[in-house]
């Protein structure tokens, strides 16, 4: 940084040939790691197009259905033939209107995409869904701790609400709705998946319209909601107009650029990136509106910015008596399917 502001002219390449001829006993940082760095401190100049990235804000508070979807799983349970039952739940905050309770036998994505892609083609896509940090909303060892869920999440235009750890009252209404759950369906817990998931069925149709909630001025969760005006249609097309090359992901999470191999994270799988020069050897890398960081000639892995998808995952409380702001649309991949 000190040389930086000593020569304002020089870029990162110069600025590693300086610190490599200052300090040759000293393994010297790539040059996309010195570009970040210079980023991070505001000492690189950005060109005009660039977006800015955006600043943190408080979870949302939703005055309207599908303005907010809460998803969890119940706390793993042991059926009567002792296989483990792991309840997938999702609901509406406004409205508490519960969409699925599913007996699932793993945590693992792939099931995890079954439920939400047919709860979606039922009532349509909301704007945003608030979780937990566990798998598989999200992904400890990722970048940004995204997971291919949370990212296919993104590619529909809806916002991600992560709860911080150790604070489930932040989803209280959801936790709230899972203590009345575990006590009607689960003492004593069905033989098998089967009839657990007939005891869930019995649990939803009953919680969303016979059972008055006071918090909804005893009218049933039906009662007040309505299905989103958003339908799923699938993925929308990815597309960067702004940027010098298109780049589809390998199914490995590489970027494959002028015989290099950018290693980026295994969740971007088969996603369009969009690859930028910014400086003399530093190209940057962005997803849909987010800028993830830059690499250079020499690295072959991904020195990534600043988290961008923490402050913009978060939508500020809505001011009393206005309307929500739609949803901006994505530019656009061919659909790929969960």
């Amino acid at each position: 940084m000190r040389l930086k502001k000593e020569k304002p002219s020089w870029g990162a390449p110069k600025i590693r040939e300086r610190l490599v001829r200052l300090y040759p006993d000293v393994h010297a940082p790539a040059i996309s790691t010195v570009h970040a760095v210079l980023d991070r401190h505001d000492l690189v100049k950005r060109r005009r197009t660039r977006r800015n990235k955006a600043t943190g804000t408080p979870l949302s508070v939703p005055g309207q259905p599908n303005e907010l979807w809460c998803a969890d799983y119940k706390g793993e349970f042991m059926l009567a033939n002792r296989h483990y039952c792991y309840p997938l739940t999702i609901t509406d905050q406004a409205s508490r209107y519960l969409f699925a309770c599913e007996a699932l036998s793993t945590t693992k994505e792939a099931y995890a995409f079954r439920v939400f892609e047919a709860v979606f083609k039922e009532f349509g896509l909301p704007k945003a869904i608030r979780t937990d940090n566990g798998v598989p909303f999200a992904s400890p060892n990722s970048l940004f701790n995204l997971s291919k869920l949370s990212v296919w999440w993104l590619r529909l235009g809806i916002a991600i609400e992560r709860i911080k750890p150790g604070h489930p009252q932040q989803n209280g209404r959801h936790e709230r709705m899972h203590l009345t759950l575990k006590l009607e369906t689960t003492k004593p817990a069905g033989k098998n998946f089967l009839q657990q998931q007939a005891k869930f069925d019995d649990f939803v149709q009953c919680y969303n319209n016979e059972r008055p909630h006071q918090a909804l001025n005893m009218r049933t969760p039906a009662e007040c909601y309505a299905p989103s005006t958003r339908p799923y249609i699938g993925l929308p097309e990815l597309d960067y107009p702004l940027h010098d090359k298109t780049i589809t992901v390998t199914t490995c999470g590489r970027i494959c650029f002028n015989r290099q191999k950018i290693n980026l994270s295994i969740v971007f799988a088969g996603q369009k990136v969009g690859i930028k020069q910014v400086s003399e050897e530093i190209w940057l890398v962005t997803f849909m509106d987010y800028d993830l960081g830059y690499f250079d000639h020499e690295a072959c892995r991904l020195e990534p910015l600043d988290n961008p998808f923490g402050p913009r995952l978060l939508r500020p409380p809505a001011k009393p008596g206005s309307a929500a702001a739609p949803a901006k649309p994505l530019a656009s991949a061919p659909q790929i399917a969960p």
